[in-house]
């Protein structure tokens, strides 16, 4: 179908609606996956800053909590790798719909592959991102585990 009056490109339009809905959902995703992402980082120096001056028993915790911090941090980075390859699937897409419009170009099992492989990525995306947030508890639950030992040592010495 070849495209000769603005009212045939009127349902392309709307068809494109969906995917550029698609990415300005994940502009917001990926604010909150860049936040975490810094606030990874931004916690990572903060433990590290003076490490060498602390006991061993703390640079063992602090070590763990690092080490699911650089984990947390890898896992936010694949989340946001595949929110982009969602996007640029949506991007592809939309372009592809136009193209077919306006060169005549009739390609539904193309269009259908990029839009399923967008949605791929972005459910992995989601899987990733819902991994970091586990292991965010894990180094909760680090960091409760030594303030209880601390409350155990204090309630032994009085």
């Amino acid at each position: 179908m070849l495209v000769t009056s603005f009212r045939e490109l009127v349902p392309i339009l709307q068809t494109a609606i969906g995917p550029m809905i698609l990415i300005s959902g994940l502009g917001l995703l990926f604010l909150t996956m860049t936040n975490r992402l810094g606030r990874i980082i931004d916690r990572s120096r903060s433990l590290l800053d003076n490490l060498e001056s602390h006991s061993d028993s703390y640079v063992v915790r602090i070590n763990k909590e690092i080490d699911i911090l650089w984990k947390r941090a890898r896992y936010v980075r694949t989340s946001i790798l595949l929110a982009c390859m969602t996007c640029i699937g949506a991007s592809v897409l939309i372009i592809m719909l136009f193209l077919s419009a306006l060169i005549d170009l009739d390609l539904p099992l193309l269009l259908s592959a990029i839009f399923i492989m967008s949605m791929l990525c972005l459910s992995g995306s989601l899987i990733f991102f819902f991994i970091d947030v586990n292991m965010t508890l894990a180094a909760l639950k680090i960091e409760k585990e030594s303030h209880q030992k601390k409350i155990l040592i204090i309630e032994k010495g009085y």
